[in-house]
């Protein structure tokens, strides 16, 4: 006689949960992006403004890809220790004062103070980055992407609301006696606090020590501390073949993605294009980057990390090809350009992400998405950095096939990567 297998006792309430995680972390990356990008989008003009040079106008972008770097350090320590609710928080918090601290800067026109204050507000980037992992740490192994890859679809809510509010903000602005270009940081701010509000009383239980708890109690992995220290979650992950692809995959990705993104807009305004035009082209570029990422995250649970690692791979390669060919002003190349850009990016993020997490145990994965997170704030803020450099002594054309170079890459890591079997904790050393 034939039996069916019963579900685990606790199968329902697991998934229950895992709901309620989902749906919470969607919401506060929602009102977290709105925050980030109401003030990201006039954060160039405020810092002419406040410095008195176009010179620079781009050190406040910097700056808050750095901040985002370095909060990603102690906000993995402290989820480590006491959850991804606190850590969360922390870097929403501290994006909060730092939005403040930019409206400050704007008022009294202090430029250091203005610097200082977009490494603050890089927290709101470290959050909104961290969200994904949040979401996976109680989702079953053959959904895990796409739980991963819904948080970072709800991204796009913020990227396409927050600079809408720039026009809003002017009133709001004179109506608090502020400089025009401070008011969309207002809403930067209510943005912010609500995503706080929301995880505090939303994500209940905490998904990261829920996990754990499960895991203790059904005795699939041994009652390690997790480890929250970003060096030796980058060791872990690179002593490990298929963690090793994961966050060489988000870095290498987000490169790619970041070094050309940031300099279509002066490739076509040397061409003679109009501002319209250029956004546009930066807004097909950001649906790309999120709007199919739910599509994203199914694959990598149907086909596996490495094999859609390597189809973005092969998108980024096509993207950088249309790049290079694009003459000065030319929009139609660029856009389907900038879209597979977009594309290829969400494949790398969704991919390596999964790759990452699914290759550590849950003792080491806090410390290891912090280093992940670390590495592609770098890979951004090295990457923008050299783009112009490159631009400016040679051109556009030959900073897409550098970063052709980087595409092909990460398709070569994913085909010799050997497919492993998540450790067990007690296998991991020091």
């Amino acid at each position: 006689m034939t039996t069916t297998p019963l579900p685990a006792p606790d199968a329902t309430g697991r998934d229950a949960a895992q709901r309620r995680t989902v749906g919470t972390l969607v919401t506060s990356q929602m009102l977290g992006g709105v925050g980030l990008t109401a003030g990201a989008t006039v954060g160039a003009l405020l810092a002419e403004e406040v410095s008195g040079s176009a010179r620079w106008a781009g050190l406040g972008g910097t700056f808050q890809v750095l901040g985002a770097a370095l909060i990603a350090i102690p906000m993995a320590r402290l989820m480590a220790a006491r959850g991804r609710r606190p850590g969360l928080v922390l870097g929403y918090a501290l994006a909060a004062v730092g939005a403040v601290g930019l409206i400050t800067a704007g008022l009294v026109g202090n430029f250091p103070m203005l610097l200082a204050a977009s490494l603050l507000f890089g927290g709101a980037t470290a959050s909104n980055s961290q969200s994904r992992f949040a979401a996976a740490d109680l989702a079953r192994p053959e959904r895990r992407a796409r739980d991963l890859s819904i948080v970072v679809w709800a991204t796009t809510v913020g990227s396409v609301v927050g600079p809408n509010l720039v026009g809003p903000g002017e009133p709001v602005a004179r109506m608090l006696g502020l400089p025009v270009l401070t008011g969309p940081f207002v809403f930067s701010v209510v943005g912010l606090l609500l995503a706080i509000v929301v995880l505090t009383t939303a994500l209940r239980p905490d998904p990261l020590l829920e996990a754990r708890r499960r895991a203790l109690d059904e005795g699939d992995e041994p009652g390690e501390p997790t480890h929250g220290s970003v060096m030796r979650g980058l060791r872990q992950a690179f002593s490990r073949p298929v963690a090793r692809l994961g966050i060489l995959t988000l870095a290498l990705g987000h490169g790619v993605m970041v070094s050309l993104m940031v300099m279509t807009p002066l490739h076509m305004s040397h061409g003679n294009a109009a501002l319209t035009v250029i956004g546009f082209v930066i807004s097909v570029h950001v649906l790309g980057m999120f709007a199919l990422s739910p599509v994203t995250g199914w694959a990598v649970d149907r086909f596996g990390g490495r094999a859609v690692a390597a189809t973005g791979s092969a998108v980024l390669v096509s993207a950088t090809v249309l790049a290079s060919v694009s003459p000065m002003g030319e929009s139609g190349t660029l856009v389907v350009g900038l879209f597979l850009l977009g594309l290829g990016w969400s494949c790398t993020l969704v991919s390596g992400s999964t790759l990452l997490t699914s290759a550590l145990p849950a003792a080491e994965r806090p410390g290891a998405q912090g280093a992940a997170d670390v590495l592609m704030g770098l890979a951004a803020g090295g990457g923008g950095a050299v783009a112009g450099i490159v631009v400016e002594r040679t051109s556009f054309h030959v900073l897409a096939l550098v970063a052709l170079g980087f595409a092909l890459l990460i398709g070569v890591l994913a085909l010799t990567t050997p497919a492993a079997a998540p450790p067990r904790t007690a296998d991991v050393t020091a």
